[in-house]
């Protein structure tokens, strides 16, 4: 048998086998898994790995990156569950008020569109149509001229909510958006007014409901438009507005379309039920994701309007102010 010079088997490694090696580096490696300094190195890793990847999507694909970074700056789900929130405690009110001042042929009106923006049907369409039965003396007296008042200033705070939204998504400082109380009241008469003609545009004057779909589509993009101008005080020109608009009236109309096909269903499950409690956990869900559909159309159409394309188209400045 050879042997080296120093003496030693030649033919005999000086390692340790495969085995006890093995088993030794899994010791070593639950043990680092246990200390603090281990994760903090795999989070600083994998936080080097996603701004790379970032910035590698980024220089591909800068809108989608775009939209991600606004989406984030917005708050998508914070600001649209406030909006949803406000619109729920502001409508209750306002259905007391029509109920107790508006006239009939207006209340009739508000009953009919209620009922053909959500389909109701059975049972949610009594409950609608209980809500504006002709006031009494009493309810008169309880809403008073005061309460009336308190009403419609409490309803600003949706418009406050929208005019928040909309700043968000053009990454206007406060002072960017004039906040004039006449802008909101001004907002707030105006998807009143709305709202009562929503049964005549529904099915189309009588016309049939593809022709109301696309009446209902023009003019919720002419009020989405216009929303935004009013409650950014003019801070945004008007072609620059546009894409959020249309962007905003497809998402809308689009949950209004689906809103026949579920929310018959689940009003009159949910009153069955749990009664009245289980219509306003319905209605409150469905209001945020709509209110989640317009703070993403909004977003969306500011970011777009300052990509390069529609930039030059609509003349967007690449400082809004």
């Amino acid at each position: 048998m050879r042997r080296g010079p120093s003496g030693e088997d030649s033919g005999r490694s000086p390692s340790r086998p495969d085995g006890v090696s093995r088993e030794a580096g899994a010791r070593r490696r639950s043990r680092s898994v246990l200390h603090a300094s281990w994760w903090r190195g795999r989070f600083r890793d994998l936080a080097v790995w996603l701004r790379a990847v970032h910035a590698r999507v980024e220089t591909r694909f800068p809108v989608i990156t775009g939209l991600v970074d606004r989406m984030v700056s917005v708050n998508i789900f914070d600001s649209a569950t406030r909006i949803a929130a406000q619109c729920f405690l502001t409508a209750v009110p306002l259905l007391f008020v029509l109920g107790a001042y508006a006239p009939e042929a207006v209340q009739k009106q508000v009953t009919a569109s209620i009922s053909a923006v959500f389909g109701l049907t059975g049972q949610a369409k009594d409950q609608v149509e209980q809500a504006f039965q002709p006031p009494t003396d009493d309810l008169r007296q309880a809403t008073g001229l005061v309460g009336l008042l308190m009403v419609l200033l409490s309803a600003t705070a949706v418009s406050r909510a929208v005019q928040r939204l909309c700043r968000r998504a053009w990454l206007l400082p406060r002072a960017g958006a004039k906040a004039a109380p006449w802008r909101w009241l001004a907002w707030i008469a105006l998807w009143l007014g709305a709202l009562v003609v929503q049964g005549l545009l529904h099915n189309g004057f009588g016309l049939g409901e593809w022709l109301g779909f696309a009446i209902v589509l023009v003019m919720q993009g002419g009020m989405w438009w216009w929303t935004q101008h009013l409650l950014l005080g003019g801070a945004v020109r008007w072609p620059p507005l546009l894409p959020g608009a249309v962007i905003t009236a497809v998402a809308v109309s689009g949950l209004s379309a689906t809103a026949h096909f579920y929310m018959p269903r689940a009003l009159n499950r949910a009153l069955a039920d749990y009664g009245s409690a289980g219509s306003v956990f319905v209605l409150l869900s469905w209001l945020i994701v709509v209110c989640v559909a317009i703070a993403i159309g909004l977003s969306a159409g500011a970011v777009l309007s300052q990509e390069p394309f529609l930039k030059r188209h609509l003349g967007t400045p690449t400082s809004p102010l």
